[in-house]
């Protein structure tokens, strides 16, 4: 089982909202910052691991440069991540860049930056030759096809456009190194959400044999290998979250059995690194959609309506993902009611949850706390249907609270629009 918290009690959180009306995203930095630290301390045992926070999940500069104090560089895969990662003082090598069908612009900037790309087809060489040059080090994304399962969020990795088979691996390694590149790493990224440990220690043992063969085909050793993101969270109550102890350790002991073995890696010359580009684990479950109940229907099912909708929040719409719902001030009432909990989007699929147990819920008296909603949350959001994106606050570890992005306003959603000939147009 895991523990679906929220840190404001409903005085607290009707204080806030007088403030910041709803909806908005809340974060915690405490827990964030803890959580970061239990995952550095679980993977401490490999002298070159680092994470890179997926900036895609949340990409806010304050909660970037939260854990880049806690020494986390990011994974980019934009123009404006890589933006944001400079914004929040992260630089050089610390920044994965890992993008597909890129622009020469941006490869121009990672490059600038000093990040360390990610290339994503064996075209990518020369592209990235032409356009920005080639750089010391380069990382190249394995698709391992039919020989890994994929799921639901990420698809099948054969049907997936990322990376390159084993094959172009191998041949690109050995063009890049032609071509007078140095530094070499391995990066895949196979799943996404996925809580089974094995699965990521099946992964770590797939990159491990697979350095061991580019080097017995190409004399290359691997500096590090990313085993990307994909480790998930507990969305449902019921689940447990993942031991990263006992991951970590998994993966340690698949590293003796074929890194170790191979001799590639004399304790003397260091240790093949260890990377990840975690970011739901990290900040997911430290993030709340907090929104009032403004309606209810009454039809052929009972409806709540609130004042936030799939534009903030479309995960539930895109891939029927659970979030788990508490009312604040009825943490211990029955549940009595059943409930679609929904938004005000012209899309029948604008639901939070379906035939959700919940208590009895009092329109216009009662929030609405969405969990689990610190990543791939607000960054999701969209403008369709003239919706207005909320805004985000972070919870201080000294119970302070700050404002770390506004609601946008109707002035924002005409920003871009071109009207100064609009009075005139027919």
């Amino acid at each position: 089982m895991s523990e679906k918290y929220f840190p404001l009690n409903k005085a607290e959180l009707e204080k806030l909202a007088e403030r910041y009306p709803t909806p908005f995203y809340l974060y915690d930095e405490k827990g964030i910052i803890e959580n970061a630290r239990r995952i550095k301390a679980a993977f401490s045992i490999f002298p070159g691991y680092k994470e890179h926070f997926a900036v895609k999940a949340l990409p806010n500069p304050y909660i970037l440069k939260i854990l880049a104090a806690e020494d986390f560089g990011s994974d980019c895969s934009s123009y404006t991540e890589l933006l944001l990662s400079e914004m929040a003082g992260i630089k050089g090598e610390n920044i994965m860049f890992s993008s597909n069908e890129t622009p020469a612009k941006e490869y121009e900037m990672a490059r600038k930056l000093g990040a360390v790309i990610n290339l994503d087809d064996f075209t990518h060489i020369e592209f990235l030759e032409k356009t920005a040059g080639l750089p010391e080090i380069i990382s190249l994304r394995y698709n391992p096809g039919p020989l890994k399962e994929g799921n639901a969020i990420i698809g099948k990795p054969e049907e997936a456009k990322y990376g390159l088979t084993r094959e172009q691996i191998i041949q690109g390694f050995a063009l890049l190194k032609e071509k007078g590149v140095k530094r070499f790493a391995l990066h895949t990224m196979v799943a996404s959400n996925e809580l089974p440990i094995p699965y990521h220690i099946e992964t770590a043992h797939m990159l491990f044999e697979l350095v061991v063969e580019i080097h017995s085909k190409t004399g290359i050793k691997i500096e590090f290998v990313n085993f990307g993101g994909g480790v998930g969270i507990p969305y449902r109550p019921e689940q447990e979250a993942v031991d990263y102890k006992t991951l970590a350790e998994g993966i340690q002991e698949s590293y003796n059995d074929v890194i170790k073995p191979a001799g590639l890696y004399p304790a003397r010359h260091g240790a093949l690194g260890i990377r990840t580009e975690w970011a739901r684990v990290v900040t997911g479950p430290y993030g709340w959609l907090v929104t009032r109940a403004i309606h209810k229907k009454e039809i052929y099912r009972n409806y709540i309506g609130l004042d936030a909708c799939m534009a903030d929040l479309m995960r539930p719409a895109l891939y029927g993902a659970y979030h788990h719902i508490t009312i604040p001030g009825k943490e211990n009432a029955p549940l009595s009611e059943t409930y679609d909990v929904v938004g005000s989007l012209c899309e029948n699929n604008d639901k939070f949850a379906i035939q959700r147990k919940l208590p009895k819920i009092d329109i216009g008296a009662d929030f609405v706390v969405i969990h689990d909603a610190g990543a791939h949350g607000r960054a999701m959001g969209f403008n369709y249907n003239g919706k207005l994106r909320c805004g985000e606050l972070l919870l201080r570890q000294d119970g302070s609270v700050i404002q770390i992005r506004r609601a946008e306003t109707t002035d924002d959603y005409f920003a871009t629009l071109d009207l100064s000939g609009i009075k005139n147009f027919c």
